[in-house]
């Protein structure tokens, strides 16, 4: 079976039709992500945390090792093979979200992982890529004649989600999933009037959601608040990233002598744009966001191409997820956003959003190929 499945003719045919600029763009930020990771955690084992200066490190090349080998197997197999997975992945993923509150690990007030004895899993790393990949078999299902109980029942599946996310408390997340569903309903044919509608809605019941509990979403007002007025709150984190960014400038500080990551303590995850642009430079970060531009931009180019709805519905709203999580993490670095914990995909530190980003990377690889690849 093995020998069928990497037989040479399979391999030059998976080569050939693979979409190049996306596979090495992909590539580029995983090597970037091992590089920085390097210059980012070194001092966080070795001063801060008493442990080996590699310690973060190495831990971060295995991940990503293991999301880079994810990412080239779900970009191999045939289409029609991985379609029957994602359903199975998807209620696994959800079953592990609901066992969150239950049994997970707290840290920092935040109840969001599962500790499997070698790391800390965050489900809902997991269920992004999957989400995107559900909600477009939901919205592309010719079973469903009117498209209105299709939009009902992505947007049902969406709130059993956010109910998960809001228990831990994850509004980051919420906010990346929901604009992300927004994007896929409207490239659905979903009408730009009632998404308008339904926007305001949800900012209507956000705001009243903190109105009626303040104490489980106190935190959140706080931060809008001191957003808008930073005298009224405390941005230490935001002040220092945004400093840091100004200190690197064009050039940066140079490798290892940015302090970002010694003041703030989840500077190599939430942070780390701020921390590459401290010791790089702006051009380096400004080429960094280029790379998910591009990306984006050729995912697009192929939605435009693609006849299969399914195909175009998801490739769409992978890139959406892609760049508003981009979008998001940046902003927060820059002050242009609220304080909220995101990681930068495939360069933040961290197994699941490793993990999570090659099977999004994996996704787009396989569905971007030459057809005619996925009927060998």
């Amino acid at each position: 079976m093995l020998k069928n499945l990497f037989n040479t003719d399979r391999l030059s045919n998976y080569w050939r039709n693979i979409d190049k600029n996306i596979l090495f763009s992909f590539l580029t930020l995983f090597f970037l992500g091992i590089f920085f990771s390097f210059s980012s955690t070194s001092s966080l084992a070795g001063e801060r945390l008493n442990k080996d200066f590699y310690h973060y490190f190495s831990r971060h090349l295995v991940f990503a090792s293991l999301a880079i080998s994810v990412m080239f197997i779900i970009s191999y197999v045939k289409i029609s093979f991985f379609k029957k997975t994602i359903l199975p992945i998807f209620i696994l993923s959800l079953l592990l979200l609901f066992l969150v509150p239950l049994i997970g690990v707290e840290i920092k007030g935040a109840k969001r992982w599962l500790d499997l004895i070698f790391f800390r899993l965050q489900p809902i790393e997991i269920i992004k890529p999957f989400f995107v990949l559900i909600t477009a078999n939901i919205l592309s299902n010719n079973k469903i004649k009117n498209r209105k109980y299709s939009h009902f029942i992505s947007f049902a599946l969406l709130l059993i989600i956010i109910s998960f996310l809001l228990n831990q408390p994850d509004v980051g997340q919420s906010i990346l999933l929901i604009a992300t569903w927004i994007s896929l309903i409207f490239i659905s044919g979903f009408k730009i009037t009632y998404i308008l509608i339904i926007f305001s809605l949800i900012i209507f019941f956000s705001f009243l959601i903190l109105t009626i509990f303040p104490e489980r979403f106190g935190y959140i007002s706080q931060r809008i608040t001191t957003f808008f007025d930073p005298t009224k709150g405390d941005s230490f984190q935001t002040d220092k990233a945004l400093a840091a960014i100004k200190q690197g400038g064009l050039k940066g500080q140079g490798m290892g002598e940015g302090i970002l990551k010694d003041s703030v303590p989840e500077a190599h995850t939430d942070y780390i744009i701020a921390v590459i642009t401290e010791e790089f430079g702006s051009i380096i970060s400004i080429m960094v966001i280029t790379i998910f531009l591009y990306i984006s931009y050729k995912i697009i180019k192929n939605c435009i191409k693609n006849s299969d709805e399914n195909s175009k519905i998801s490739l769409c709203g992978l890139s959406s997820l892609l760049i508003f999580q981009t979008f998001i993490h940046v902003g927060v670095n820059t002050s242009l956003l609220p304080t909220t914990g995101m990681t930068l995909p495939f360069l933040s530190y961290g197994g699941s959003s490793l993990i999570g980003s090659s099977i999004l990377a994996g996704v787009i690889l396989n569905y971007t190929k030459n057809r005619f690849y996925n009927e060998y």
